[in-house]
């Protein structure tokens, strides 16, 4: 049994994933304490999990809210880049926190997130850690393109160079963040990171993708990389009032951009038109970033919340129309419904091509996106039964494995603790 740290991005699409695993460590017999914004200490502490503040200068409560409000209308090129300098910033924070914090915790070793920098806090006290991707793993493998590419995995020799080159585009946007932690580094006596694979744990790489949905392709994966399912743990997830009597029995279309970039106005004006007149009930949920009022009167009288019970909703829908967020999609695959996805930035691209490869969604690129496409879309995969059960063969694989109980697992073996003893036992009973 030991006491380990995590490193979180403050979003909720990475808190709750880290929260489920740290749940099913702590079950295991084990200490968790997530380090980190004022603004994640509610949700972190409702979860049961033991919390430690870094930052409280820089990120007064409220910031977070902020900061969300600023990226919820942004999309492409201009996500990205909003999303690299938040990473810079909160780099440059825990790298001056952090030491301290960790010290004061009296943890053992480490879980970072791969979207947070903190291994580097790790190496200076002499701590191991782990890499923990939330989003697509890092892979610096030139048959897999960068996550915020979409386009499918390539072996052939063009595919390879485009997918080399898009990463040497992608290195060079985020190249302010590595120079900041590299001068830190060298601050603290440290050797610089030269090389994309330096910035990964050198302990272990785990990610709550399960392999089945990642590209399929030849030859070894990377050897310290270990795929297994989805981070997920209704249990910690608050309870959303919904209006379940105005459900009715049509097939159930459920609509969501997340918890980022939920606030675009008009993606929702066309999600409405284009499934106006389907025989089927939409539901859209903003995520908290817009009020129903601010969308006005919508086409076909969709139900329209700021939040809702997502979960529960995806075991009832027929389609999932989403923005290809990794946790609205492996929820979606994990109950066997098929997705049409408009990829909005950052990890986007690359989630709704691992899914479209697997033949589960239909991908439409937000610069072309009307309502006649989109209704084409959603009339595809409601009515070809392929999209249906390939969601269905993922969801089969997916939910072979418990995915937060199997990264416990895996965390346990590569740091070499032992679980509580019942539960040894019965890990390695045949």
């Amino acid at each position: 049994m030991a006491r380990l740290g995590a490193f979180c991005f403050p979003a909720t699409g990475h808190l709750n994933p880290m929260l489920a695993l740290a749940r099913a460590l702590q079950k295991r017999g084990h200490q968790v304490v997530l380090f980190g914004i004022p603004d994640t200490e509610a949700q972190v502490r409702a979860a049961g999990i033991e919390f430690h503040s870094v930052g409280v200068g820089e990120y007064p409560l409220g910031t977070l809210r902020k900061l969300d409000d600023q990226i919820s209308r942004l999309t492409g090129l201009a996500t990205l880049r909003f999303t690299l300098e938040r990473i810079r910033n909160l780099a440059r924070m825990e790298m001056r926190d952090g030491p301290r914090a960790v010290r004061e915790a009296g943890v053992e070793a480490l879980l970072v997130d791969e979207a947070d920098f903190s291994g580097n806090v790790a190496d200076l006290l002499g701590l191991p850690w782990i890499s923990i991707a939330l989003l697509p793993p890092l892979v610096y493998d030139d048959r897999f393109p960068p996550f915020w590419f979409g386009w499918a995995a390539r072996e052939d020799t063009l595919g390879r160079l485009r997918n080399r080159i898009a990463m040497r585009v992608l290195l060079r946007m985020g190249a302010a963040v590595f120079v900041e932690v590299n001068r830190q580094r060298v601050a603290w006596g440290l050797k610089a990171h030269a090389r994309p694979t330096d910035w990964l744990s050198p302990v272990a790489q785990i990610t709550q993708l399960p392999a089945a949905v990642e590209f399929q392709l030849r030859g070894e994966k990377p050897r310290d990389l270990h795929y297994t399912a989805p981070f997920v743990d209704p249990q910690q997830r608050p309870a959303i009032d919904f209006p379940w009597e105005r459900l009715d029995a049509r097939p159930l279309i459920f609509a969501s951009l997340g918890t980022f970039q939920n606030g675009l106005l008009e993606i929702f004006r066309t999600i409405a038109a284009a499934c106006a007149g389907l025989d089927a009930q939409l539901v859209i949920a903003l995520g908290g970033g817009l009020d129903p009022t601010e969308l006005g009167s919508l086409k076909g009288d969709p139900l329209v919340v700021r939040y809702a019970p997502q979960l529960e909703l995806i075991k009832r829908a027929a389609l999932v129309i989403t923005h290809a967020g990794i946790n609205t999609a492996l929820e979606s695959l994990s109950e066997g419904v098929p997705l049409v996805a408009i990829p909005l930035g950052n990890d986007q691209p690359g989630v709704a091509a691992r899914v479209k490869a697997r033949g589960a969604a239909v991908v439409l690129s937000r610069h072309r996106l009307t309502p006649a496409r989109l209704r084409t879309a959603v009339r595809l995969v409601l009515e070809d039964g392929r999209y249906r059960a390939a969601a269905q063969d993922l969801q089969r694989a997916i939910r072979q494995m418990d995915g937060p109980w199997r990264a416990a697992e895996l965390i346990e073996g590569a740091l070499k603790l032992q679980p509580m003893p019942h539960l040894e036992k019965a890990v390695t009973a045949p």
